[in-house]
């Protein structure tokens, strides 16, 4: 019998992606040179892997966690407690390999815990995870041994021989050092998703009863994609340990857990590159959004209400939508509705927020006095005028914004429908 020899291209866009990807982390702090930038990129690069490996439960599995922080927070621990032992020269390892210390500690608490947690899916399966969440963040505050207490655990990442010169004091030595595990661990995430066992956890999310009438134990699948994203939750939280040489307990709180949640599902869980948007978001918010605004939580909060309501795929899917439409040539017809939606939405924002600082001001900041600053203008927050103003600024971008939503789903809805029409054309023409 012949030999049949096929050839099978390179995927070109992909090498381009990927290339684009190791580009951006390592160009990142020669374009954001400031000491906080240089943080910050750090602090995304962690959050990066830490929300990624969150999707391997959320998008990948269908499994909602509410515990996840339990894992990256272990890991964190094991990673600190490591670190001060090669301080105090009783392990020898470089430095550079404490975060796999955390993967391979986050790996093991996930097949400690998650042998009971995943036996259990949907509903059932959140609430162990958030009991299991509670107990360890109870635990915390007990064990000060292990867990330092209130005040954690500090330890000095200057610690055993340098690494080819590097010492890790200086911050731009841990960027690049987290950069490296943030490429190779995205780059193994993915290729999890390809593997026979990514592709089964996606029919368990999909069709657990069909999986199992194929002869598949969905509770091993479950428990295997647990283990897996504990191991890189556990390096997430080794990183991040070399990164503030502090852990707390707040790393195996709820809050933390919430938050890979939240961002997750604000990125887009159903898309690989989802949750690398919301960890960005994740860390712009916590840091910059946090320190101009005491009421950024609230702001939150609310944007993550109306991506629920209008856009439950998260900022990926929106993405994705708008890739499809330029595909077929008909983005050009819809930039109008789209500024449209976004002036008037920036109307109706403003005079929210104004509201919204003005009321935090009057409970929080009343000693310093009346006046509050927002977005250039002097609002009284006592006063009848900037209250009626505010109102007047918000109803009046409510209005326009729903003007501008109905032209703009008038003007989607006959884009899918010419797109729709062009795929059939398409189709009956081959």
């Amino acid at each position: 019998m012949a030999a049949v020899y096929k050839f099978k291209p390179y995927n070109v866009g992909r090498w381009v992606i990927w290339s684009l990807f190791a580009l951006v982390l390592l160009a990142a702090p020669l374009v954001f040179t400031s000491n906080l930038s240089v943080t910050m990129l750090a602090q995304m690069g962690i959050a990066i892997i830490a929300c990624l490996s969150y999707n391997i439960l959320l998008g990948q599995g269908g499994m909602l966690s509410f515990g996840h922080a339990v894992y990256t927070g272990l890991g964190s621990y094991m990673a600190i407690h490591a670190l001060n032992a090669v301080s105090g020269g009783k392990l020898h390892i470089p430095v550079s390999l404490l975060p796999i210390v955390g993967g391979v500690a986050g790996m093991g608490f996930a097949i400690l815990l998650g042998w009971v947690t995943t036996r259990k899916s949907g509903t059932p399966f959140a609430m162990i995870t958030l009991g299991v969440a509670e107990l360890v963040f109870a635990m915390s505050l007990m064990f000060s041994e292990f867990f330092g207490g209130e005040a954690g655990v500090s330890g000095n990442r200057v610690a055993g021989e340098a690494f080819f010169g590097l010492t890790y004091g200086p911050q731009i030595q841990v960027y690049y050092l987290i950069a490296i595990y943030t490429f190779v661990c995205v780059a193994l995430m993915y290729a999890f998703t390809q593997t026979p066992l990514g592709r089964i956890l996606n029919a368990v999310r999909d069709n657990p009863e069909r999986v199992e009438f194929i002869g598949y134990n969905t509770q091993r699948v479950r428990y295997m994609a647990f283990i897996i994203a504990g191991f890189f939750a556990g390096i997430a939280g080794g990183l991040g340990a070399l990164n503030f040489e502090i852990v707390t307990a707040e790393v195996v709180g709820a809050g933390r857990s919430g938050a890979y949640l939240l961002f997750t599902f604000l990125g887009g869980a159903t898309f690989f590159f989802g949750p690398i948007i919301g960890a960005i978001l994740m860390i712009i918010a916590f840091v910059l959004l946090s320190e101009l605004t005491k009421a950024w939580l609230l702001y939150l909060g609310l944007v993550f209400l109306f991506m629920v309501m209008y856009a439950p795929g998260g900022i990926a899917s929106l993405i994705m939508m708008n890739l499809r439409v330029a595909k077929f040539g008909k983005l050009r017809q819809i930039w109008a509705s789209y500024l449209g939606l976004g002036l008037t939405a920036i109307v109706m924002l403003a005079g929210a927020g104004a509201m919204i600082e003005m009321v935090y001001h009057l409970q929080l900041n009343s000693a310093l006095g009346d006046t509050v600053k927002f977005m250039g203008a002097t609002l009284n927050a006592k006063s009848l005028d900037s209250w009626f103003g505010s109102a007047f600024v918000m109803l009046t971008g409510l209005g326009l914004f729903e003007l501008a939503r109905r032209q703009f789903a008038r003007d989607w809805g006959e884009i899918q429908t010419d797109i729709e029409k062009e795929i059939k054309r398409r189709e009956n023409a081959a």
